[in-house]
């Protein structure tokens, strides 16, 4: 081989690697989930016990993860359709709503013993829970949104919306709540005084469509909502609804969070990736590939972790563990 030749053989590799863009998860693992079949939809987590809840909406559980041994230790069976999961650090209580019978149920954190059920209306679908307040928020129905008791599962008030609510969340300065509405194609805006609720504002969406994921930037001044149709990612001003900016992001998105500490933002996508952003300016960082169906995950500060629910295919169902690239 000629002199030449041989220098290039040697850089080859280094340009290689100078040429492939930054990856800002990077694979840390993957949890099997034995037996279980079907589509995923949401997550939740214990600090204190280091678990992972995980909803097997096409296999009618919750499968329970111990993280640190990175196995499967428990499974909430004899559910319908779950979808909604929320866990409540305060009142030490789980809470899952099932889309296909309209209930939510409650488990004791320390042993997961029941806790209650009750029985809300069709689609029960996305929880949030108000630990100050001690109340649950849950989605049902062709637009609604149920208070509850979150220790005796009593319903206090039913806030009515155009439409079905997928992804809701609360301010972290206000007592205001941001609630995606798909089919009515808006943001509806709701205040939450006294703990009854009532809807103040709906900004619409002027052309995205299917607007299920949605974050809240830490500091309360930005509401982070993706698209399905076509597949963007909108900051909208949290003070007035005003369109700030929008870029386009992976395809079938049904989840986002917000990495306060570095100011980044990841989109959970069905097409198989998850797409990490800049949160301030919506800048693309990187395309992480996953599994196709993939849609759904949770980040949790407390473990610096995304986690990424992976349908069965060729293997096993799995949760994917991916770690935050400085």
């Amino acid at each position: 081989m000629r002199p030449a030749a041989y220098l290039l053989a040697a850089l080859l590799p280094a340009l290689a690697a100078a040429a492939a863009p930054q990856q800002y998860l990077a694979i840390e693992a993957k949890i099997p989930l034995p037996h279980v079949q079907g589509r995923f939809d949401h997550l939740a987590f214990d600090a204190q016990r280091n678990r992972l809840f995980v909803a097997a909406l096409g296999n009618n559980s919750v499968e329970v993860v111990d993280v640190a041994t990175r196995q499967v230790v428990q499974h909430l069976t004899n559910l319908s359709e779950p979808q909604g999961v929320a866990f409540s650090e305060a009142l030490q209580m789980l809470y899952v709503a099932c889309g296909g019978d309209g209930t939510l149920h409650a488990w004791h954190a320390a042993d997961l013993s029941p806790a209650g059920a009750v029985k809300l209306g069709g689609d029960a679908d996305n929880v949030r829970v108000d630990e100050r307040a001690r109340r649950v928020y849950v989605g049902f129905g062709d637009g609604a949104l149920a208070i509850l008791q979150a220790d005796t599962l009593r319903v206090t008030s039913t806030i009515s919306l155009k439409a079905h609510p997928e992804s809701f969340q609360f301010s972290p300065v206000d007592d205001r709540l941001f609630v995606n509405l798909p089919p009515a194609g808006g943001i509806a805006v709701i205040s939450r005084g006294q703990g009854q609720g009532q809807v103040t504002a709906t900004w619409p969406t002027a052309g995205m469509q299917a607007n299920y994921p949605m974050a809240l930037e830490p500091g309360g001044k930005s509401v982070f909502v993706v698209f399905r149709k076509p597949a963007w990612i909108a900051e909208f001003a949290a003070r007035d609804g005003r369109n700030v900016r929008a870029t386009e992001t992976c395809i079938d998105a049904d989840d986002v969070f917000a990495d306060a500490r570095r100011r980044r933002l990841y989109v959970i996508c069905g097409e198989g990736a998850v797409d990490t952003l800049v949160m301030d300016g919506l800048a693309h960082l990187s395309r992480t590939p996953t599994s196709a169906g993939a849609r759904t995950g949770l980040f949790v500060a407390a473990v610096d972790r995304l986690f990424v629910a992976a349908r069965a295919g060729q293997g096993d169902a799995a949760v994917w563990v991916l770690k935050p690239v400085d």
